[in-house]
């Protein structure tokens, strides 16, 4: 192992970085061109503005609910000696093999379908990727190794995105329908995000766990139990979790709603894909920016300057209906975005027992991405009800000082 603070990183520690260049491409995907086809799909069907971008935030908030309930199972599943990695690679399988399948379906409601199913398994398999983190470096590298791979994942999505891209732009200059230009994109997708996870599938080693019981399920549901227990005796850990459950919360459902929010106010489809685009670049150097700035300063007082970013983001979108602004929100997300993400991931693994980390992140990610349930279905009512997308995102401004008022008593409780 290298030095405790060296920036070099082991043959492991880029096996498991790898994994979020592969993943990053699914979520790439999620959060531009699939909510533009799908938007295509529905008015087709005749759908308004206002009702697609209510049913986009419906099935993020249907995916996100299914990922709730099965996180903490599959999570006290991953603590137990040899089950984390092949139930990883299911997980995996069931994402890329839907993300692949999206092509297929020509109804909106098939299509959303689909989509759920592929979510569904890209959400459980960071459950088992994350908990994986105290396996493959120390406590003193989790923020640098945590902030890299974000950072590179979202640099290395870019590769097949701009593939992706020029494939839906150009398809009639290229002398392809555009329903085999998304087959395509789709395909090409799912084979990066497969082809990213076979290193750190043949390499990683379970070192922390827990021996195989004799009531697999039975004993898996009692552990799961007692870690619900214990959280609530360990403060630290509980007002983590909550502040967690509401800063996140905002941090996905603008990942989850921006190109189809952008959509329902009629910007330009192709500026918003660029401008996403440009999210990832400059999130790229950021991520790499909060990683070097990690060994000098405290876990806690950088989300701290995160949050309190997000919120002013939030509170900017409220009366965004240009599309330059489109661009400066794009930016401002992702000067953020890496080092909020990665940061919550590593302080999170570092206060808690890593024998049981599979259990931990499995209701780590009902506190994550199961809360991002609240902030996409508060948006889509907000919006049917007012007939407003803006006063939708209203909502994400009071999430976001609600999660910094709880994580500074989180913070007072936890040393790093």
């Amino acid at each position: 192992m290298e030095t405790e603070n060296s920036f070099k990183l082991t043959p492991l520690e880029k096996y498991w970085i790898l994994y979020d260049v592969g993943n990053s491409a699914f979520i790439m995907l999620v959060t531009t061109i699939i909510p533009i086809y799908f938007n295509s799909l529905a008015q087709n069907a005749g759908i308004s503005s206002t009702n697609y971008l209510s049913y986009w935030g419906y099935s993020a908030s249907i995916c996100t609910l299914i990922v709730a309930f099965l996180g903490p199972v599959l999570g006290s599943l991953a603590d137990i000696k040899n089950y984390k990695k092949p139930v990883f690679a299911v997980c995996l399988i069931v994402g890329a093999l839907g993300c692949a399948a999206l092509s297929v379906p020509k109804t909106w409601i098939t299509f959303l379908t689909i989509f759920i199913i592929a979510k569904v398994g890209y959400s459980a398999s960071l459950i088992f990727y994350d908990s994986m983190l105290t396996d493959v470096t120390t406590p003193k590298r989790m923020d640098i190794v945590s902030t890299q791979g974000y950072a590179w994942g979202y640099i290395g999505s870019c590769i097949p995105f701009m593939i992706s891209l020029l494939l839906v732009l150009f398809s009639d200059s290229i002398g392809i329908p555009m329903v085999l230009a998304m087959t395509i994109t789709f395909f090409i997708n799912a084979v990066w995000w497969l082809a990213s996870a076979i290193p750190l599938l043949k390499h990683y080693k379970q070192l922390h766990y827990l021996d195989t019981p004799k009531h697999l399920l039975k004993d898996a549901l009692h552990n799961l139990i007692n870690t619900f227990k214990d959280i609530r005796k360990n403060k630290n850990v509980f007002f983590f979790l909550l502040s967690f459950f509401f800063y996140i919360d905002g941090v996905y459902t603008i990942m989850e709603m921006a190109t189809a929010y952008g959509e329902s106010l009629g910007l330009d489809s192709t500026g918003l894909l660029l401008a996403l685009l440009v999210t990832q670049l400059v999130a790229f150097p950021c991520a790499l920016f909060f990683a070097r700035v990690s060994k000098k300063y405290k876990t806690s007082e950088l989300i701290k300057i995160c949050i309190f970013a997000y919120a002013g983001i939030a509170a900017f979108a409220i009366q965004l209906d240009k599309q330059w602004e489109f661009w400066l929100l794009a930016v401002l997300v992702g000067m953020f975005q890496g080092g909020i993400q990665a940061l919550s991931r590593s302080y999170f693994a570092k206060i808690i027992p890593p024998k049981k980390a599979g259990e931990y992140f499995g209701i780590y990610d009902i506190f994550g991405k199961g809360a991002s349930f609240m902030g996409t279905t508060c948006i889509a009512v907000i919006a049917q009800i007012t007939g407003s997308a803006n006063a939708g995102i209203s909502i994400l401004t009071v999430i976001f000082i609600i999660g910094l008022f709880l994580f500074y008593k989180a913070s007072k409780l936890n040393k790093y």
